[in-house]
């Protein structure tokens, strides 16, 4: 953190400090922190978020639950689970950064079985109808009762 320059001792430019940061979080031996690629992939909105998850053992690498600052790196598998979705992806890159989303999927490809289930998931959620928000009120129950007579 502190080095000689010009024959002064102090503290580094900010510059530099921010190229070693850039440095190592780009090339921590080929690897980047499971939880930031997470956020940075954008399966989470907050990088807190993606730490909960991993440490609530709703992420798997190569089939092993991780603490949050494992490194994954470039052909690794991850099973993310984020609420009642599956995601079974392989890594294909580490981003430099949190960009937008189609640049984000360039760093990963979900496989086809994981896809299929989520479309079939979703097609379920949507055949089951509407959940019922408790017991309706005057209103509603005479709109029931006028569908369910067919009058209405």
């Amino acid at each position: 953190m502190y080095a000689a320059y010009n024959g002064r001792v102090g503290r580094r430019g900010h510059e530099e400090e921010l190229e070693e940061a850039g440095a190592a979080m780009a090339g921590a031996a080929g690897g980047l922190r499971v939880d930031k690629w997470l956020w940075c992939a954008r399966f989470f909105k907050s990088r807190g978020l993606a730490q909960q998850a991993v440490e609530g053992g709703l992420v798997h690498v190569n089939g092993e639950r991780v603490k949050s600052s494992r490194l994954v790196k470039v052909g690794d598998r991850l099973v993310i689970t984020r609420e009642r979705e599956r995601f079974e992806v392989a890594v294909l890159g580490l981003p430099e950064r949190r960009g937008p989303s189609p640049e984000a999927r360039r760093h990963y490809q979900e496989t086809a079985e994981s896809e299929a289930a989520r479309a079939a998931q979703r097609e379920f959620d949507r055949l089951a109808g509407p959940v019922s928000e408790g017991r309706p009120d005057k209103r509603g129950r005479r709109d029931l009762l006028r569908m369910i007579k067919g009058r209405g």
